[in-house]
């Protein structure tokens, strides 16, 4: 095999991925329904669900407790 082929292959994929992220033609890390794009960018941390976590179970879990009852407003 020829490796510097191999590493040239994986950039240009790596460029192209990046590339699609950017123009947002692709969505990478991201949970349909987790919040608005209006949003988003000002959720505070404590109310971010964690990765793989279920939208509507992390909203009930933080309809539970006091100090993250203020998060249910950047949900829909």
């Amino acid at each position: 095999m020829n490796w510097t082929s191999f590493l040239y292959g994986l950039l240009t994929a790596g460029v192209i991925a990046l590339l699609l992220t950017t123009t947002r033609l692709a969505h990478v890390g991201t949970i349909n329904g987790a919040a608005t794009s209006d949003n988003s960018e000002s959720m505070p941390e404590k109310c971010r669900p964690p990765a793989g976590q279920d939208v509507n179970s992390w909203k009930e879990h933080l309809g539970h407790h006091a100090e993250t009852k203020e998060c249910l407003k950047y949900y829909n």
